[in-house]
């Protein structure tokens, strides 16, 4: 039996996992997203947030461009995680099926999340815009219009052309080192759990995941509030316009203070952190069930099972 189907199962299962997770954090992602890409002075607190949200749109304000998200976390998920069990796979056979090297942990990491942000692209892009996209009527009042997944996408290529689909893509490659870092600290937590438990715990997984989470998000927050500005249509105006993340940066800086680059952390380090935990607690007992399906499958078939694979993992 191949655990790379065995993974492939795993990873569609787990992309149901991450689109419950998104849709019971979503709200969280909506108001650090809007946190992230309001310009000026002051950080507005979560707690204003979420009272203009509700005031100006409702609850519904908190599930915008829910759609596009659902979908793509689903995308994001199998993606992801099908390629980062393929090519560490791979890297152990290589060496023999001992334990990776910290560097290899990157590499595998770099390697499935620069695959990821390049093709789930376009559907952040979509996303973002649905999530922060408004106007001003002729009065001068603020005015949120809402359009679909698919409108939005026509709209983007219309006005952007294909190339607008592609806005941000450059802090979205750099965010690679996010779950490089995640990855990393979760290996190596659970390498440091293994050698004192003989079995690890879905409570276990779930504490893990927290943990490597919060130290992803934290060290690469700035590069997020930087990702979800560039998405957004860019102004003409080369003082509003960010040319690059460097540019980014210093424009932030500049016009906000250092605390500009923080807008929104509170709600997305509590969102991340619960996906995360949730997802990983998931992950473990997904490639179980995935391999065990693939036993039932041959027996089924007629055809002899020939071991079964990753069951310890």
């Amino acid at each position: 039996m191949s655990d790379n189907v065995a993974h492939a199962l795993a990873g569609m299962l787990c992309a149901g996992g991450g689109m419950v997770s998104m849709a019971l954090t979503y709200p969280l992602t909506t108001l650090s997203t809007r946190s992230q890409v309001s310009k000026g002075g002051n950080r507005p607190s979560q707690a204003d947030v979420l009272k203009k949200v509700l005031k100006e749109e409702g609850p519904k304000g908190l599930y915008s461009g829910i759609n596009s998200a659902m979908f793509g976390i689903a995308i994001t998920q199998y993606v992801y995680y099908y390629w980062y069990e393929f090519v560490k796979a791979a890297l152990e056979k290589a060496a023999d099926n001992r334990s990776l090297t910290i560097g290899e942990n990157m590499l595998t990491g770099a390697l499935a999340g620069a695959a990821t942000a390049t093709l789930t692209n376009p559907i952040w892009v979509v996303n973002t815009r649905q999530v922060v996209k408004k106007s001003d009527d002729e009065s001068g009042k603020t005015v949120v219009k809402k359009l679909g997944t698919i409108q939005t996408a026509k709209k983007i290529l219309r006005e952007e052309g294909p190339k607008g689909f592609f806005q941000g893509i450059l802090p979205a490659l750099i965010l690679v080192i996010n779950p490089v870092i995640q990855f990393t600290v979760f290996e190596r937590l659970k390498g440091y759990l293994q050698k004192r438990k003989p079995a690890l715990s879905g409570l276990d997984f779930f504490i893990l995941g927290a943990i490597s989470k919060l130290a992803a998000t934290s060290i690469t927050y700035p590069y997020i509030v930087v990702k979800s500005r560039m998405q957004l249509k860019q102004s003409t105006d080369d003082n509003l316009r960010y040319k690059s993340v460097l540019d980014g940066f210093q424009k932030i800086i500049r016009t906000e203070g250092a605390k500009g680059l923080y807008k929104g952390i509170e709600s997305k380090l509590l969102q991340s952190v619960l996906a995360s935990a949730f997802t990983f607690a998931f992950k473990e007992e997904f490639f179980s069930t995935a391999t065990w399906l693939l036993v039932l499958l041959r027996l089924r078939t007629g055809a002899l099972p020939v071991g079964v694979a990753g069951t310890d993992k």
